[in-house]
């Protein structure tokens, strides 16, 4: 069974990234945007990705370095949900099986 602080928590942050999200489209639903300015919001994901993964770069678990390779390997290949989809799978199986 999950903590209800837990959950809590995990409720709060779902609601504030959707009012994030949903707080831009209201924004800028009238608003034109620069070229310069849409090429900024479409690295914005990229870029949070990253500073997600880069601490593994510097981990010391085999499991967070075997799923890190695994990670750039499908992001060499693969649209970016999937990559995420496998980097967090394969880093939960390799941590479960390897801790």
């Amino acid at each position: 069974m999950i903590d209800p602080a837990n959950l809590l928590a995990i409720l709060l942050m779902a609601s504030v990234t959707y009012l994030a999200r949903i707080g831009g489209y209201i924004l800028l639903r009238n608003r034109s945007l620069s070229p310069r300015a849409m090429a900024v919001l479409e690295a914005a994901p990229g870029c949070v990705l990253i500073s997600v993964i880069a601490p593994v770069f510097v981990s010391d678990q085999p499991a967070d370095l075997i799923a890190l390779a695994c990670t750039v390997a499908a992001a060499m290949r693969l649209p970016l949900l999937a990559t995420v989809v496998i980097g967090v799978g394969s880093a939960a199986l390799l941590r479960h099986l390897l801790a």
